[in-house]
């Protein structure tokens, strides 16, 4: 049986010293869930956010089949506290788990250079303008299937308003890219970066980043980034980050 809990001591030491801001948010009690294999002496324990589902603890494999009831995705992106979890992952799954490999940078506050971000934000296309994202704009990135997971954690604009907040560059009535909060913790936000498939390598990611970090920098929120990719950890160090290092996760795709 699998439960539904709160943070409570012996979950928090679960999970111990694991530097995630979705686990955070987890623990918490600001966006995501947590399961567990038993309340009152938890020995394995997820927590859950978006795409993304943490496990920690003693490997379990009635945990890692267990899909919530509000989790209607076909996708997700496990990540194993160690071997044994990535192997219990491997075996359950089979065929329909790929491992991949993402990149993790330093939480490190005091790294950013302002005058350099606003450079960045200075290469601004003419034609175009970056906007903060308000109702209209949050329902626009979440009517595009690139722009979605801009915004798609928030229900809707209430909550991405009272917890999130983001940057789009416009031409016109075009979202080009956006910069946005992926999920809130207390101090900070994930970020996510996205732009559209027309108009990529064009630097536009980069403007929209440095926007957002001077915006998390002004509200004194950490700007938090966990790279997918090599190509998105390259536009995180040249905004500021420094790697920290690599980790396996891996990808399920149920159907």
């Amino acid at each position: 049986m699998i439960y539904e809990t709160t943070n409570n001591k012996q979950i928090s030491t679960l999970f111990g010293d694991w530097e995630e801001t979705i686990i955070w948010s987890c623990l918490q009690g600001i966006m995501g869930k947590l399961y567990t294999d038993n309340i009152c002496n938890p020995t394995a324990v997820m927590a859950v956010l978006g795409d993304f589902t943490f496990f920690a603890g003693r490997p379990n494999t009635e945990l890692i089949s267990f899909k919530p009831d509000w989790c209607k995705q076909n996708f997700m992106i496990m990540v194993p506290q160690n071997e044994a979890w990535h192997n219990a992952i491997l075996h359950f799954y089979g065929s329909r788990a790929t491992i991949v490999s993402r990149y993790a940078t330093k939480k490190e506050p005091d790294i950013f250079d302002k005058e350099k971000l606003k450079q960045a934000v200075s290469t601004l296309p003419k034609e175009c303008d970056l906007c903060i994202i308000d109702e209209p704009l949050y329902k626009l990135c979440k009517s595009q299937t690139w722009s979605t997971d801009l915004v798609s954690q928030f229900p809707n604009y209430k909550s991405y308003h009272q917890l999130g907040f983001g940057i789009v560059m416009r031409k016109g009535q075009t979202i080009l890219s956006g910069a946005s909060s992926y999920s809130r913790y207390r101090g900070g936000i994930e970020i996510e970066i996205d732009t559209n498939p027309e108009y990529r390598r064009n630097g536009f990611a980069y403007i929209c980043g440095a926007k957002l970090i001077l915006e998390c920098l002004e509200r004194n929120l950490y700007p938090s980034w966990d790279a997918h990719n090599k190509h998105s950890l390259s536009l995180a160090e040249k905004l500021g980050y420094h790697y920290s290092h690599t980790y396996a996760a891996i990808e399920i795709h149920t159907n």
